[in-house]
């Protein structure tokens, strides 16, 4: 039996639960076990200690699964609304 954590990051909060599953375990059968098993994984990316993985990966002993919460914005365009609103608001402080 090898020992793993869960988790699930929420907004104000992190979800997490230990597990001791048998070797061999992968992550989808590890998380169908823990009480994240309603959530949809074609929404949401794995990790395993920050690092992207498939859900057919095996795990080891001690390893976190991170089930990834989808982005409500995507990176770029907030930036880019982060810079058009800075320039407006410099220009009006001239």
């Amino acid at each position: 039996m090898i020992r793993i954590e869960v988790l699930y990051a929420l907004p104000l909060t992190q979800d997490r639960c230990s597990l001791e599953v048998a070797e061999g375990t992968t992550v989808a059968q590890a998380i169908a076990l823990s009480p994240h098993a309603q959530l949809d994984l074609t929404v949401h990316a794995v990790a395993i200690h920050g690092r992207l993985v498939s859900l057919e990966a095996t795990l080891r002993d001690q390893d976190r699964i991170e089930i990834l919460r989808p982005l409500r914005v995507d990176p770029k365009e907030a930036r880019r609304r982060r810079q058009s609103h800075g320039k407006s608001v410099r220009r009006a402080a001239r």
